[in-house]
């Protein structure tokens, strides 16, 4: 790169693991600038609980927003259950669009360039990357509807990422498309009714459960595509008598296919990071903690694409063999053995829950 560029990190997506590696930029540093077309708090379909280890990275960064104690774990299904409550710290849960907020005000003020655009084309250079933006509202910022150089650009913009479709690095598919799995989520307006993050399994989808306010509780549907939120109240008595009188709070969010594989996570210039960088299942709801441990990992490893793969690897291996072998489990005639297992060895399916918690 002849010139020198208009920043050192280009962030491509805002939402948490984005904003999250906005603020490691700043604590490295680092001059960045983060790109995102959506205004936020930007809302979506996901579980909203954070495991301990989210939660520890979220205080590392001084951020800490409001939410409800997490104390562990409940599998269950037909009247029984497998409870696990978390050996050392709680996790919390968060809706959403407050661990946004909490997030970008926190990345604003440790100096990160909000540029609020859509990222059409990213061409790698000499030791860099020329960004095309367009149309974009900016925060004291490079203008709107320009070419943002980068020395290295982060893409955090998701499941379905446009970059990582455009540099080439998504896996071939592989498996039926019949097993993909999809998520929704919708929210509903109930006190509380425990400390745990209930799941509920039905013969066809998982059902999470997650405390997020005094008043509020959010359901998050896992299961085939074309699932339905009432449809899976419907398998599940115990849930559904629980919010019999509870009125739903806005919208049912949908994510999906959830499954999403990867070649590789980095170019000499570019890394992909969280979700973008290939996804197993929202199974063991730990999305956020290992989105957080990359984007942590990509700033320590700019300057080593071989060096972010080892790190990448890993900070998801737990992630990836623990989720895979579960969702291989639910996806199979094993399916209704789950949480008998579970109640039969706690000690396994406890030692899985703290595994994945950390």
């Amino acid at each position: 790169m002849a010139r020198r560029p208009d920043t050192e990190v280009l962030v491509v997506g805002g939402g948490p693991v984005g904003l999250a590696a906005a603020i490691e930029c700043r604590r490295a540093g680092l001059d960045v600038v983060v790109v995102e077309p959506r205004e936020g708090p930007v809302d979506k379909a996901c579980g909203e609980g954070l495991m301990p280890g989210a939660l520890a990275l979220l205080h590392a960064w001084d951020v800490d927003p409001p939410g409800r104690t997490l104390a562990g774990i409940s599998y269950r299904r037909e009247g029984r259950h497998a409870d696990h409550r978390f050996r050392s710290a709680a996790g919390r849960g968060v809706r959403r669009t407050t661990l946004h907020a909490a997030l970008q005000e926190r990345a604003v003020a440790s100096g990160a360039v909000l540029v609020r655009g859509r990222v059409t084309e990213v061409t790698p250079e000499d030791d860099g990357a020329v960004v095309d933006v367009v149309p974009a509202v900016t925060e004291g910022g490079p203008e709107a509807g320009r070419r943002i150089t980068a020395r290295r650009v982060l893409a955090c913009d998701g499941l379905h990422s446009p970059v990582r479709r455009a540099l080439g690095l998504e896996a071939a598919r592989s498996g039926r498309a019949d097993r993909r799995r999809y998520g929704l989520r919708r929210h509903y307006r109930v006190a509380p009714w425990s400390d745990l993050v209930e799941v509920h399994w039905s013969p066809s989808v998982e059902a999470y459960v997650t405390p997020v306010a005094e008043d509020l509780v959010g359901i998050a549907v896992l299961g085939p595509r074309g699932s339905d939120v009432d449809a899976a109240l419907a398998e599940l008595p115990e849930l559904a008598a629980r919010l019999a009188d509870a009125a739903p709070d806005g919208p049912v969010r949908g994510a999906g296919p959830l499954r999403q594989r990867t070649s590789a996570r980095s170019t000499p210039v570019v890394r992909l990071v969280g979700d973008a960088s290939g996804y197993v299942d929202a199974l063991t709801g730990e999305g956020l903690r290992v989105g957080f441990a990359q984007a942590r990992a990509a700033v320590a490893t700019l300057e080593d694409a071989a060096a972010y793969e080892r790190a990448w690897r890993a900070a998801t291996r737990d992630y990836r063999v623990l989720t895979g072998a579960l969702v291989l489990a639910a996806t199979s005639p094993l399916r209704g053995t789950v949480v008998p297992l579970a109640r039969r060895l706690p000690q396994v399916y406890g030692g899985v829950v703290e595994r994945l918690a950390r």
